[in-house]
């Protein structure tokens, strides 16, 4: 049977109490005290029980996380940020990958519950009623990060998604095209899907360019989805001379479904992404994209989170920057 702390106690010839004490990093414990525990501890190659620590500490130094895909390059980009911010922090993360299943994360919800994690970051806005009814009565500090669901009281950390789209189209008007299809996300997300379409339909119109129906189609932002919406709008019509991609992972799809097709990117088609993920600077030619500042998102994601289980109450979003980030996937007409 692996040793528990009475073991500890009896070899090293003290209480259990002082051996709690100097596993927990408290002070007063006389320092050969703490040898004689220590050297105990590696005798009998005792390892302590996080859950027992926890219940007596009252205190679990875990943080819930709910990603919807972590095989996105922008989910895996800013998760990994946020783990590299709880740790610097004495946090461990519990990721819980849904897949766009909602039932799977009312599970989760109910485990992080059980667990006593001190906190929940959510990056993603899909929420039935019996979600929204359980982290109301949760009592738990949450956050979304990335995202921002119209009917939710929780503080967010996002980009102005409706201004960074419009930002993108008119970059493309500045060079000269016309024919500007748009390639977006679930419309069920109010952040990425219908900020993103907003802004795209407001540079069209500011600038009087008519959106023709058949270069506008909607997918779920992975490669595959990007690729076969380009390869339905190949399909027929006159082609478009600029694609804005609502994620860089369907740029980076329209841009395979474009050279499968003989068709080069930017001298026939002109592609943006949306992120500023890593795929960027991986494809050829290199990505032009409307970087979200991912890595900060993460960090700043962390920290407000961190303040709330302090038990600052402030719930307001934190509002960071975008930026246009020029590479080599657009031409002048």
């Amino acid at each position: 049977m692996a040793p528990k702390i009475k073991d500890v106690a009896q070899k090293a010839g003290v209480s259990v109490t002082t051996v709690s004490r100097v596993l927990n990093g408290e002070k007063y414990v006389k320092d050969d005290l703490k040898a004689r525990v220590k050297k105990a501890i590696d005798e009998l190659g005792y390892t302590p029980s996080h859950i027992a620590r926890s219940l007596v500490r009252k205190k679990t130094n875990l943080i819930g996380v709910i990603v919807p895909d972590v095989t996105s390059s922008f989910y895996a980009t800013i998760l990994s940020n946020i783990e590299k911010t709880a740790s610097l922090n004495d946090y461990n993360l519990i990721v819980c990958n849904i897949i766009e299943d909602i039932d799977k994360e009312y599970k989760y919800l109910q485990v992080f519950k059980e667990m006593r994690v001190e906190g929940v970051i959510v990056m993603h806005e899909k929420l039935n009623d019996e979600i929204r009814e359980f982290i109301d009565k949760m009592d738990i500090p949450l956050i979304f990060s990335s995202v921002k669901p119209n009917d939710q009281k929780f503080g967010s950390v996002i980009i102005d998604d409706r201004a960074a789209a419009y930002e993108a189209t008119g970059y493309l008007i500045g060079l000269g095209h016309r024919r500007i299809a748009f390639i977006g996300g679930d419309m069920r997300d109010v952040t990425s899907g219908q900020g993103r379409y907003a802004g795209y339909m407001q540079a069209m119109h500011d600038n009087g360019i008519a959106i023709e129906q058949g270069h506008v189609r909607f997918g779920d932002y992975k490669t595959q989805s990007g690729y076969e919406l380009m390869a339905d709008m190949c399909g027929g019509g006159e082609l478009p001379t600029a694609v804005f991609a609502a994620s860089d992972d369907m740029a980076v799809g329209a841009m395979n479904c474009l050279h499968d097709k003989g068709l080069k990117v930017p001298e026939d088609v002109s592609v943006i992404g949306f992120d500023g993920s890593q795929l960027t600077e991986l494809v050829r030619p290199r990505l032009t994209s409307m970087e979200q500042p991912i890595r900060e998102m993460g960090q700043v994601t962390i920290e407000k989170l961190l303040d709330l289980i302090a038990g600052q109450t402030s719930r307001e979003d934190a509002v960071l920057r975008h930026r246009l980030v020029v590479r080599d996937s657009c031409k002048a007409r």
